[in-house]
């Protein structure tokens, strides 16, 4: 009889496009290409040809990184977002608040009484 294994968690599957990769995966190889072959061939007129390669190495790394690297579930830009966003946007001590049910109350009682004086005083 066969065997076949299920994830058990079935969000973490990532439908297929070409070949085992997926549409981002496929997308960003292009892309990646598309920017380090030409590349490759420009430098390696005027430079080394170990030269050209690294320099497309360069070129190209960025578009593997988006297209490969995933952590906790997110893809590069979202955990550099993220990354961005507590290291600089947000401030760096959160002070805990709450609002009190009973100071809400005291606060519009006293603000009541405040406008009774007003009204009052206007009367007069």
């Amino acid at each position: 009889m066969a065997f076949v294994s299920i994830h058990k968690d079935l969000t973490a599957i990532k439908s297929k496009f070409v070949m085992g990769l997926t549409k981002r995966q496929v997308l960003c190889f292009g892309a990646a290409a598309a920017a380090g072959l030409p590349l490759f061939f420009l430098v390696k007129t005027v430079a080394p040809a170990s030269a050209a390669a690294m320099l497309m190495l360069v070129v190209m790394l960025p578009f593997f990184l988006l297209a490969m690297y995933e952590k906790h579930g997110q893809p590069l830009e979202q955990y550099v977002k993220c990354i961005i966003a507590v290291k600089f946007k947000r401030p760096k001590i959160r002070t805990y608040q709450t609002n009190n049910y009973y100071s809400a109350i005291g606060r519009q009682i006293q603000l009541d009484k405040e406008v009774q004086d007003i009204v009052i005083t206007k009367k007069t």
